[in-house]
């Protein structure tokens, strides 16, 4: 059965500009063209006019790159919201936590979610764990999301693209099917 007739929604996670700012997140991002990647699936989505949501997120820092103050709270221009898609504020990594996706998907008879996003090993983590547990189908896609470099508890420094794959590894066939942007157009 293809993702459209399983009506799949789209779930695009903190892809704000306040992300390009890498050296506030750990620096040296993998995956450059996630963005991009992104942008296509959208694409794809609103041409066989599958159901999106845009999660964005407002920390509670005033500081952060992403907080609602700051320009970088705002969604790259490449995936853009268009015609009433909806965009879901969160302040916490998961996309489910003090919002109303699961009560817009339920509602919306959805049980097939696609996850793209920023970053890895948080936000798109976290809520693909929460959605794998409260019993939806996911399809993580591993080239529109991307990682930092990370510090870890002993002061060594670990590259963005092994926070990635490691991240990934934990979440495939545990919690989502881990796919490229290729594949997933394939299911379309």
């Amino acid at each position: 059965m293809s993702l459209k007739e399983q009506n799949a929604a789209l779930i695009l996670i903190n892809l704000q500009k306040g992300f390009d700012e890498e050296e506030y997140w750990g620096g040296n991002r993998n995956n450059k063209d996630a963005e991009k990647k992104a942008s296509i699936i959208l694409t794809k989505w609103r041409t066989v006019n599958l159901p999106i949501f845009h999660i964005v997120h407002s920390s509670q820092n005033p500081n952060s790159r992403v907080h609602e103050t700051h320009p970088g709270f705002e969604i790259k221009d490449e995936v853009k919201p268009i015609n009433g898609e909806p965009v879901i504020k969160k302040n916490v990594n998961s996309a489910f936590i003090g919002t109303d996706l699961k009560e817009r998907l339920d509602k919306q008879g959805i049980n097939m979610l696609v996850i793209i996003g920023m970053t890895t090993n948080f936000c798109v983590s976290t809520s693909t764990r929460m959605a794998g547990d409260l019993g939806f189908d996911i399809l993580l896609i591993s080239d529109a999301t991307a990682a930092f470099d990370t510090i870890g508890i002993n002061g060594e420094k670990f590259s963005s693209e092994t926070i990635h794959q490691t991240t990934l590894a934990n979440l495939n066939n545990e919690f989502a099917q881990v796919i490229d942007t290729k594949k997933l157009l394939e299911l379309v």
